[in-house]
């Protein structure tokens, strides 16, 4: 045998082994690497685009919550607001109640002392005319003197 032709069958033996193992074991191979490699440039892509995301909603989500700090600091000053009108209101209409009673009150006791008036009018004609009696000595009619009973009355 010669050496020369057991090298070049060596060697096309070697070169079909590349051919073949490039056709079904590098290209194949290759395909699934890029794809695996395609997937994580996609992951990494994805990774990136959720944290920008996250950091908008992070944003959001804090002037949300500013909004909602200033809504219920608004919400608050109008309760506060309502709540001294509300008082306002009160005290004027416990005002008016506290006149209506001091005016009542004041009727009242105007009608007491017109009633205490009368009262004392009527028992000083019923005075004179006893201490006329026991003056003069006799009975003095009230009817038949009705008319000066009134004048001392009304002079009293």
């Amino acid at each position: 045998m010669n050496i020369n032709l057991t090298l070049v069958g060596q060697m096309i033996t070697f070169i079909l082994l590349i051919i073949l193992m490039r056709k079904y074991l590098y290209g194949p191979l290759s395909a699934a690497m890029a794809a695996r490699r395609q997937k994580i440039a996609e992951g990494l892509e994805a990774a990136e685009r959720g944290k920008s995301e996250q950091h908008l909603a992070e944003r959001r989500a804090a002037e949300v919550l500013n909004e909602a700090k200033q809504r219920a600091t608004e919400i608050v000053a109008a309760a506060e607001k309502r709540g001294n009108e509300v008082r306002e209101e009160a005290k004027a209409v416990a005002r008016q109640e506290a006149e209506q009673i001091v005016a009542a009150a004041r009727a009242e006791v105007e009608q007491e002392y017109n009633r205490a008036r009368e009262e004392l009018r009527t028992r000083v004609s019923q005075l004179a005319v006893e201490g006329a009696e026991r003056i003069l000595g006799r009975e003095i009619d009230p009817k038949a003197h009705a008319q000066i009973l009134e004048r001392m009355v009304a002079q009293i």
